[in-house]
């Protein structure tokens, strides 16, 4: 999923400071920009897991403009994070799935070009997992 984040750019003496307006409470640092954007995907990934855990929804991303435009995270600059979330459905189980040929072949390409989706079974999973979040 794309979650938004705001990042209060740092410098050789403060780290840059990452907020995820749509999970509250969720928050990251790193003393580089890579660092900050990898500890952002951590946070939310484990901030999500612990709200799973509680019985909790997972939140919904908003769009990055809700934030951009909003005065509170004045002085942020915004981006997304791809967080993969399928590892936190519970264990994977084997189905067989019946789709056309010339469709397999184009998630095929898709996957291979699209480093974000491990494998069509990643790509088939986290496009479900989204569709079902946002009904």
């Amino acid at each position: 999923m794309l979650y938004p984040i705001g990042i209060e750019m740092g410098d050789e003496n403060h780290a840059y400071g990452v907020i995820v307006p749509d999970v509250p409470g969720c928050f990251s640092a790193g003393d580089t920009l890579e660092e900050a954007f990898i500890n952002a995907k951590e946070a939310i990934a484990f901030h999500i897991e612990g709200m799973l855990e509680d019985g909790e929804d997972i939140p919904q991303p908003t769009s990055l403009q809700n934030h951009v435009k909003n005065p509170d995270y004045e002085g942020f600059t915004f981006t997304v994070v791809d967080v993969d979330l399928t590892h936190l459905m519970g264990k994977a189980e084997k189905i067989n799935v019946t789709l056309p040929s010339l469709l397999i072949k184009r998630i095929d390409n898709f996957v291979a070009t699209h480093p974000e989706y491990k494998n069509r079974s990643n790509f088939l999973a986290q496009l479900a997992t989204n569709k079902l979040l946002s009904a």
